[in-house]
């Protein structure tokens, strides 16, 4: 399989994530939305990211991917099959995907895709009001987390999306603050722990360095 798309991208990320827990192998060639492959503007015509190529079929989107990936491969189920959980496991899904993304959207922006992709200062004032509204997300997350565990009650596409968010976090200078939400940092601890997780970000780290 080919994972189309940069993985400091929480969307990419997460659809990595999912092929990484699912132990299947996939590449991830180098990625420019200014030289696209024909492969990505087959699968994406929205120019969306990820982009996934599996032989013959090619889709886009980070969403649309694991839940073809969940289904082409149910072991282990990241999508859980009692209604509650597997309910829960989407919500928190979108709670990252269009709570948590549009909230720091502008603070990645400014901080991170202006003055790499463009070599200029971004919007710091817009950056820091990301930010202040991103803490509505940060609270609800610190009310929500469980003691022990994962957020639906198994492991689940929801652990994946949200902790892909708070790694995106990392570039531009808002690591999780532990202090302020500890119920959040231990899971996060627990997340970043799992082998899954650390295969992807060297894999991460190896194309961020090779940039």
């Amino acid at each position: 399989m080919e994972l189309m798309g940069a993985l400091f991208s929480p969307f990419v990320r997460k659809a990595a994530l999912v092929l990484a827990e699912k132990g299947l192998a996939f590449e991830n060639p180098p990625f420019s939305f200014a030289e696209p492959s024909e492969d990505f503007l087959a699968a994406s015509p929205f120019r969306k990211i990820p982009a996934l190529k599996d032989g013959d079929f090619l889709i886009s989107d980070s969403t649309a991917i694991a839940a073809y990936l969940d289904a082409l491969h149910p072991e282990p189920a990241l999508y859980p099959a009692e209604p509650r959980a597997r309910a829960r496991a989407v919500w928190f899904e979108e709670v990252a995907d269009t709570i948590m993304v549009p909230k720091a959207g502008p603070a990645i922006y400014n901080r991170f895709v202006v003055p790499r992709m463009f070599g200029k200062p971004g919007d710091e004032g817009a950056a820091v009001a990301a930010m202040k509204a991103f803490a509505s997300a940060m609270d609800y997350l610190e009310a929500s987390v469980p003691d022990d565990g994962w957020l639906a009650g198994d492991f689940s596409i929801g652990d994946i999306a949200v902790g892909s968010v708070l790694r995106t976090l990392d570039y531009i200078g808002e690591s999780l603050a532990v202090s302020r939400y500890p119920r959040v940092a231990s899971w996060y601890g627990r997340l970043t722990a799992r082998p899954a997780w650390q295969a992807v970000a060297e894999l991460e780290a190896a194309a961020f360095a090779a940039a």
